[in-house]
């Protein structure tokens, strides 16, 4: 893993959304260049603290952009190439990186190779690109049965076991690399065989080693996923869930159980960790008690990982995700045209953000830090961030009274509203007010 990693905070954009664009391209849309919608946003990125922002999908599309069509070309929607080179020089110049987001299981039903199956029927000169089924007495024009991702037919499955269509993944990661991006988020990664990444990322890597590359992964063996591919990291969904339906449920236990288990993976590589991204409910809207968002973002930053944002998250905008056509939307606003344009409400929460990066920033080590249980009960935690020497203590509140809990060793606070009984000694004790949390160094 690259050595910059470590000091990674991403803010997740997702870019179709964010600027507004029309939900279908058109099969001859005229280049749209929006990109130039985020690049008005990158001071404010910034300013947020975060060192790179991570795009969702980019790449020419039929739809939502996870139906791709031309993983060689930007989205007309969005711009050109010269627009993304833009943003990577605007980018630079402010000390971001950037994270592309890569659909490498699946193509949109207009993919070129896909239409020349549905023209030219097995004869087609790339059908061993895709895992098709033929009906008896094939001629051109005849639509296959075929793969496809999780029963939806506009997103037509790869053949992963074809060297073709390897080269193919392997070339669209390396060419946009070349270009100034610094690394790939790959959409789906748990559907697609282990051994093909396996095979593919060990070419990325040898032209671009300082590349840092994600796969989503929902559930499962994390561990061994990332040994068998060669990944960088997976998306933490465990912790995710935990942090949301603990505080929920005001059941700290379960919190407790997941960072056991995220403590497991630390062993082995860092996980992408988050409280929100393009295919959840916002965190604002999940949590049943607004008091509590604060300490879902403090256990975001303090816990081991490589943290990330969804864009307007650090606003608390809220939005609920529905199992239906167009129920992604309320999830994936526009944005306005600068920050200027976000309603004063959101202002608190962006500065809780800052002060807690800020505090990430001053503690690099928390990349890999483990979480020790010093106190648990239904409403209360205190934990212990450790690694190696170093240590910093979260501690809990969730009940409606107050709440002095045992912070040994703690010095002073650093984030929160507790007050220090006792500092510094094994006796120590941090007093929260209802629903309080602080984090407090050791």
């Amino acid at each position: 893993m690259s050595a910059w990693i470590e000091h990674a905070v991403w803010w997740q954009i997702f870019p179709l959304g964010f600027v507004g664009a029309e939900p279908e391209a058109r099969r001859e849309t005229a280049v749209t260049h929006r990109l130039t919608h985020l690049q008005a946003w990158l001071d404010y990125a910034a300013e947020l603290g975060v060192s790179g922002i991570a795009l969702g999908p980019i790449f020419a599309a039929s739809t939502h952009g996870y139906d791709t069509t031309d993983p060689f070309r930007i989205d007309p929607r969005l711009g050109d190439e010269a627009d993304f080179d833009a943003l990577i020089e605007a980018a630079r110049s402010r000390h971001l990186r950037i994270l592309l987001d890569g659909v490498f299981h699946h193509v949109g039903r207009a993919h070129p190779a896909f239409r020349e199956v549905l023209d030219r029927g097995p004869q087609a000169e790339r059908a061993h690109w895709f895992r098709l089924s033929w009906p008896r007495g094939t001629a051109p024009g005849t639509e296959p049965d075929y793969a496809c991702f999780e029963g939806h037919r506009q997103l037509v499955t790869l053949n992963h076991d074809e060297p073709e269509v390897a080269d193919h993944v392997a070339a669209i990661m390396n060419h946009w690399l070349a270009r100034g991006a610094d690394g790939w988020r790959l959409d789906a990664a748990y559907a697609v065989p282990r051994r093909f990444w396996a095979g593919v990322l060990p070419r990325v890597r040898a032209a671009h080693p300082d590349a840092y590359i994600v796969g989503e992964v929902i559930h499962g063996d994390y561990a061994g996923f990332v040994q068998d591919t060669g990944l960088d990291a997976v998306t933490q969904y465990e912790l995710w869930k935990a942090i949301w339906s603990a505080l929920n449920d005001r059941n700290l236990f379960e919190l407790a159980h997941a960072l056991e288990r995220h403590n497991g993976y630390l062993d082995s590589f860092v996980p992408l960790t988050f409280v929100g991204n393009h295919d959840v409910t916002r965190i604002a809207s999940r949590l049943g008690d607004e008091r509590h968002l604060p300490h879902a973002l403090a256990i975001l930053f303090a816990c081991g990982g490589t943290p990330s944002i969804y864009a307007g998250d650090e606003q608390a905008f809220r939005g609920v995700k529905e199992e239906r056509v167009g129920g992604d939307d309320a999830i994936r606003p526009a944005f306005p045209p600068s920050p200027a344009g976000l309603a004063p409400y959101g202002w608190l929460i962006y500065r809780l953000h800052q002060t807690l990066i800020a505090l990430r920033r001053r503690h690099p080590w928390l990349h890999r830090a483990r979480a020790r249980k010093v106190h648990l009960t239904n409403e209360q935690l205190v934990l212990t961030m450790n690694e190696g020497t170093r240590r910093l203590l979260l501690a809990l509140n969730l009940a409606d009274g107050p709440a002095t809990l045992p912070a040994p060793d703690a010095r002073h606070v650093e984030a929160g509203d507790g007050d220090l009984v006792s500092p510094g000694g094994r006796a120590g004790q941090v007093s929260l007010p209802p629903h309080g949390w602080a984090i407090l160094s050791a």
